[in-house]
C-alpha cells in the first residue's frame, strides 16, 4: 500500500528465526530473514510504486543475528534484491570488540539463545569488503541513534527510511525537504540572513506538508501526526564551495559546512518552538526527551536530516547532498533510454570566463569526468573542482561529521 501511493519502507528483519531453524507448528524450518526480503523484493518489483517511480526498501540485520554473513553477502549476485538497500545495525559493544579484535555471540532471535560465536573484525571486514564491491551493506549505528531518539517512552528506534538518513519508530513517517545552499551565495559570500529565511520558512513549509498529506494506513497518520517529525537538509553544498572559490577538499571547506548547518539547525529548532506557541506542540511532546527534560515546547520531534537528495538535486539542477561533485561532465541516461551529455554549468562558465576554448577542452573533460589530471587547464579551475574519487575518503567522512555534529 505505501509503495502504491509513491512511499519507501524500511524494516528490521532482526526479530526473524534464523535459516533451518526448527517451526515447530509446522515440523517444517525457517527460510529465514534473507528469504523473506525476497519475497519482499519480488512485491516491491511487481508493485512499481504505480509506475511512477522504483520501490526502494531499507533492509536491516543486527549483527548478532545467525544469518548475518548470509546478509551480508546477499548482493553479491547483482540481480539480486535490486529493490533493497542494506544496512547492518552495529552496536557501541560490537565496535569495541572490532577495535579489540574479540569474538562475539550471535544469538537466535527465538530462543535467546548463544548459537555461534564469530570474530568481529572477520565480520566487520566482510562487510566492508562487499560494500567496496556492490555498496552494500550499509552500517547502522544502533546505539548512537537510540541515544538521539527524541521519543524513547514510545519505543526504539530500530529502522530507516529507504536512503538510511532518517530513523523512525514502526509506521512512522518522515517529509524531507532541502535548502539548495548553491542558490545563498551573494558577491562571493555567504547571505546569512536568506539562509535563516529559508530555514524558517522551510520548516514551516514541512509543518503543513504533514497536515496536507493523506496517508496511506490509520497507524502511519496517528504515529506521524503525533511526533511531527519533518527533516530540514541541504543540497548543493559542492556548487556552494565552487562560488566561494573554497576547494571542497580544503579545512576551510570542513569549517563553513559546520557552521553552516549549527546556523541551520539552531535556526529550525527555535522555528518549530515559535510554531509551537502558534499551533501548539507535537501531540507527544509532554512524553519527548524535551518535554521530560522541561525544554520550551516544539511543533517537531525532529527538525533536521542529511538526506542524499538524488532527484531533488537533479529538477534543482544542483550538486547532490553535501556530496563532492561525482563528475565535472558525464552520459546521462535517462528512463526512456535517451542518452545525453552532461556539463557542468559553473566549470563551462569558469572557463569562458578564462577566455578558454569549449571545443579543446570538453571533449577531455568529458573522456574522463575530470579536471584535476588536466594541466594545461589553469590551477585555480582545476582546484575547485574535484570529484568524488579525487577527494579522500578521510575528507569526506570530515565533511559528513561536521554536518552530523
Amino acid at each position: 500500500l505505501i509503495h502504491q501511493t509513491g512511499g519507501g519502507t524500511g524494516f528490521n528483519f532482526s526479530r526473524l528465526r534464523p535459516r533451518g531453524d526448527q517451526v515447530r507448528a509446522t515440523g517444517r524450518v525457517a527460510s529465514g530473514p534473507v528469504g523473506f526480503m525476497r519475497i519482499f523484493d519480488v512485491t516491491t518489483e511487481v508493485v512499481k510504486q504505480g509506475g511512477r517511480r522504483r520501490g526502494a526498501n531499507m533492509g536491516i540485520l543486527n549483527v548478532d543475528h545467525p544469518d548475518i554473513l548470509e546478509f551480508i553477502k546477499v548482493k553479491a549476485d547483482l540481480k539480486s534484491m535490486t529493490n533493497f538497500n542494506l544496512s547492518v545495525a552495529v552496536t557501541d559493544e560490537f565496535m569495541d570488540q572490532v577495535d579489540r579484535d574479540e569474538t562475539y555471540p550471535l544469538i537466535n532471535p527465538r530462543t535467546g539463545m548463544e548459537v555461534n560465536r564469530l570474530r568481529a573484525r572477520e565480520v566487520f571486514d566482510l562487510a566492508c569488503r562487499y560494500a567496496l564491491e556492490t555498496g552494500d551493506p550499509g552500517l547502522i549505528f544502533i546505539d548512537a541513534i537510540e541515544r538521539a531518539n527524541p521519543t524513547p517512552e514510545l519505543g526504539r528506534l530500530e529502522a530507516t527510511n529507504p536512503c538510511g538518513e532518517q530513523p523512525l519508530l514502526a509506521y512512522e513517517s518522515c517529509n524531507l525537504g532541502s535548502i539548495n545552499l548553491s542558490r545563498v551565495v551573494a558577491n562571493g559570500r555567504v547571505d546569512w540572513q536568506e539562509l535563516d529565511r529559508l530555514t524558517a520558512l522551510g520548516v514551516a513549509f514541512l509543518d503543513d506538508v504533514i497536515d496536507q498529506s493523506h496517508y496511506p494506513l490509520p497507524q502511519i497518520t496517528a504515529i506521524t501526526r503525533g511526533n511531527r517529525k519533518i527533516g530540514l537538509g541541504v543540497m548543493g553544498l559542492a556548487d556552494m564551495f565552487i562560488k566561494l572559490g573554497i576547494p571542497y577538499d580544503s579545512p576551510e571547506a570542513l569549517d563553513l559546512g559546520e557552521q553552516l548547518m549549527a546556523r541551520i539547525q539552531a535556526v529550525a529548532a527555535a522555528q518549530s518552538e515559535i510554531l509551537a506557541r502558534e499551533r501548539g506542540p507535537f501531540p507527544n511532546f509532554p512524553r519527548s526527551r524535551w518535554g521530560l527534560e522541561g525544554r520550551p515546547p516544539r511543533r517537531h520531534a525532529t527538525v533536521t536530516t542529511i538526506a542524499p537528495t538524488g532527484t531533488i538535486s537533479l529538477i534543482a539542477g544542483t550538486s547532490s547532498g553535501i556530496e563532492p561533485l561525482f563528475a565535472v561532465a558525464y552520459r546521462r541516461r535517462a528512463l526512456e533510454g535517451e542518452e545525453f551529455d552532461e556539463v557542468h554549468p559553473l566549470f563551462l562558465q569558469m572557463l569562458r570566463d578564462a577566455g578558454l576554448n569549449e571545443p579543446e577542452w570538453l571533449p577531455k573533460v568529458l573522456a574522463t569526468g575530470r579536471v584535476r589530471p588536466l594541466t594545461g587547464l589553469p590551477e585555480e579551475l582545476r582546484r575547485l573542482f574535484p570529484t568524488t574519487f579525487e577527494v579522500s575518503v578521510e575528507q569526506q567522512v570530515r565533511m559528513q561529521a561536521a554536518f552530523q555534529r
